[in-house]
């Protein structure tokens, strides 16, 4: 009986072959600190030629900050595939879907929301920034207010400083195992729904009569 070390090569289409690549960085960025990864170790996890990762990803910074990316950004169909109930119900398939993710990549996860081995990097805090706005943005979405554009920006506010919470709450439960994965659902579900039916109505009824002037 005979053990391979590595996958065998086989013949696939751009994307897949591509796919296959990051998925194998995602899995080694998690596990290491990224001083620990080289292209080599990628290209050997994947089982391809070292100069077709360069080839798809560029340096292996550029890899690293598309790892980063896939982690921490929300994808746009996981907002499509929402069921089309009441608010309620889409709010509990939001934080259910969150939380599948990241306990199904807890490590990819956890290593991207804390940039290890990388922190302070102002690439890395690109990234992360960004996807704070696209997480913005489709939360609105979610929550049926993407169309309030008298107080957009408020909103977009208020819905990036609930995602901080619940990257947080996630880490309480992945990270310091301070929390069930019931509890954080219930916190999560919870805050949104509270953020949604009290805090913005609030916010619209007050027609921003109480936001700080320069």
């Amino acid at each position: 009986m005979s053990v391979e070390t590595a996958p065998r090569r086989r013949r696939l289409e751009p994307d897949a072959r591509r796919g296959q690549i990051l998925a194998c960085a995602v899995r080694l960025f998690g596990e290491r600190p990224y001083a620990d990864v080289s292209t080599t170790d990628i290209a050997r996890e994947a089982g391809v030629a070292r100069g077709l990762v360069n080839h798809y990803f560029g340096a292996k910074k550029d890899l690293y900050l598309e790892v980063v990316r896939v982690m921490v950004t929300i994808p746009e169909v996981a907002v499509e595939r929402l069921p089309k109930g009441d608010l309620r119900t889409r709010i509990d398939a939001s934080v259910t879907w969150f939380l599948d993710v990241v306990s199904r990549h807890s490590t990819s996860w956890l290593a991207a929301v804390t940039a290890r081995g990388m922190g302070g990097d102002a690439d890395v805090e690109r990234v992360l920034a960004e996807a704070e706005e696209v997480a913005a943005d489709r939360m609105l979405v979610a929550v049926g207010l993407a169309d309030e554009a008298e107080h957009h920006e408020e909103l977009r506010g208020m819905v990036r400083a609930y995602c901080g919470l619940a990257i947080s709450t996630a880490r309480e439960w992945l990270q310091r195992g301070a929390l069930t994965r019931p509890q954080v659902h219930l916190l999560l579900t919870t805050t949104l729904l509270t953020i949604v039916e009290q805090v913005i109505p609030q916010v619209i009824a007050d027609d921003g009569s109480a936001r700080p002037h320069n």
